[in-house]
């Protein structure tokens, strides 16, 4: 197991959207590698659920710029 990783100094005390941005960006870089890892099956699943429904369905879905937006509008009001 690797050693604990550090948090930034002023993590925990910065606003809501700020943590998670800086987690977002995170996994972001995470994500460019391309050797990751196998996608487990239930994802899979599940992902190609949605995109049925999507299919079925297109304008029933909302972009995601839109679904962050208004997430992060929700935490900061919180």
């Amino acid at each position: 197991m690797s050693a604990k990783l550090r948090v930034p100094p002023g993590f925990d005390n910065a606003p809501k959207a700020e943590r998670i941005a800086f987690v977002e960006e995170l996994w972001d870089r995470i994500a460019r590698d391309p050797d990751i890892g196998p996608v487990p099956s239930e994802h899979k699943r599940i992902l190609d659920a949605r995109l049925d429904e999507y299919e079925r369905n297109p304008r029933a879905g909302k972009p995601w710029a839109e679904v962050r937006d208004q997430m992060l509008a929700k935490f900061r009001s919180s």
